[in-house]
C-alpha cells in the first residue's frame, strides 16, 4: 500500500469518519427541560443508528482510503472495493438523515415523548455522513480533490542515465579543475607556461574538443504523476506492467516521441503513454 498515493478527498473522508467516530459517544437526543443530571443515551445505545449511520460510514470511509491507497484496485463481483465504500457512505448519510426527524424512535415507540430533539451526537453524525458521500463521490470528479494529500518530497538532481557517479567529472556541481591542470594538481600561475598537451594561445582546438553537445539530446528527469497511470511494457504489449501512483517520483530516461519511459523504484522500465499534467522534479 502507498499512503502517498492518497488524494485531498480521500483525506476529507478520513477527517469526516473521525468526526463520525466522535459523534457516535455523544447524545443522540435532548430533551426540553430535562434536568442535567439526566442520562441520556449516546448513538451506541441504538442497534439502528450504531449499524446504519456509524458502522456504515466508518466501513465505507475505511473501503474508500484502502482502495485508492492499493496499486491495483480489489474488484468484489465486477465492482471495486472504492464502489462499495462511496455506496456504504451515501447509505450511511440517508439513514443519518433518517434519525434527525426521529431522534428518540427507538426509546420512544408509543409517541409519548413530543420534547425530544436531535442530541448533539447525531447532529453531529449527520454532517459527518453528509461531508463524507461528498468527498467520495465528488473526489474522481473535481480535480481539486483529486491532487496529492502528502506531497512528495522534491529528489536529488537525476544522475545521467549510465552516467559518471555524482560529483563525478561532469556532473552538475562538481568541482571543476583548474586550467590546464590535473586532478589534485595546481594549474598553471598567471603568466606561466602550459601543462603539457595544453594548446598553445590562439592554436585552434582539436575537433573533438569543439564539438558541442546537441541541444536536442534528452536529459534523463524525475517527474511525478497527478493521477494513478498505467505503465506499459516497452515491447508495445496492451497489458499494464505497473501503475504510477501519485507523490511518488519516477525517473523518465528516455523519450519516444510523445511517450516517456520511465523506470520505477525497483527497476522496472515501461512505456509512459499520457504525460499530461506530469510534474517535473
Amino acid at each position: 500500500m502507498n499512503i502517498r498515493s492518497l488524494t485531498r478527498g480521500d483525506g476529507v473522508v478520513i477527517g469526516a469518519a473521525v468526526l463520525l467516530l466522535i459523534a457516535s459517544f455523544l447524545d443522540i437526543y435532548s430533551i426540553d427541560g430535562a434536568p442535567d443530571s439526566a442520562e441520556i443515551p449516546s448513538l451506541w445505545g441504538s442497534g439502528s443508528v450504531v449499524l446504519g449511520v456509524v458502522l456504515a460510514g466508518v466501513i465505507g470511509a475505511a473501503l474508500v482510503v484502502v482502495n485508492r491507497a492499493m496499486p491495483q484496485p480489489k474488484k468484489v463481483a465486477g465492482l471495486d472495493l472504492g464502489q462499495f465504500g462511496i455506496a456504504f457512505t451515501v447509505f450511511a448519510a440517508w439513514c443519518a438523515l433518517g434519525n434527525i426527524f426521529d431522534p428518540a424512535g427507538a426509546f420512544d415507540n408509543d409517541g409519548g415523548l413530543d420534547n425530544i430533539g436531535a442530541g448533539i451526537g447525531l447532529i453531529l453524525a449527520l454532517i459527518a455522513t453528509l461531508v463524507m458521500a461528498a468527498a467520495a463521490v465528488a473526489t474522481p470528479l473535481l480535480p481539486a480533490l483529486k491532487g496529492t494529500l502528502i506531497p512528495a518530497a522534491r529528489p536529488a538532481a537525476p544522475q545521467p542515465y549510465g552516467g559518471q557517479p555524482q560529483g563525478g567529472y561532469g556532473y552538475p556541481g562538481a568541482q571543476q579543475q583548474p586550467y590546464g591542470g590535473q586532478p589534485g594538481q595546481p594549474g598553471p600561475s598567471f603568466g606561466g607556461q602550459p601543462q603539457p598537451g595544453q594548446p598553445q594561445p590562439g592554436q585552434p582546438q582539436a575537433p573533438q574538443q569543439a564539438q558541442a553537445q546537441p541541444a536536442g539530446d534528452f536529459s534523463p528527469f524525475w517527474f511525478a504523476v497527478p493521477v494513478p497511470r498505467p505503465l506499459f511494457a516497452e515491447d508495445g504489449s496492451p497489458t499494464p506492467i505497473a501503475e504510477l501512483a501519485p507523490g511518488t517520483w519516477y525517473l523518465a530516461v528516455e523519450q519516444r516521441g510523445a511517450n516517456l519511459v520511465a523506470q520505477t523504484q525497483d527497476g522496472r522500465r515501461g512505456v509512459l503513454q499520457d504525460t499530461s499534467g506530469i510534474q517535473r522534479g
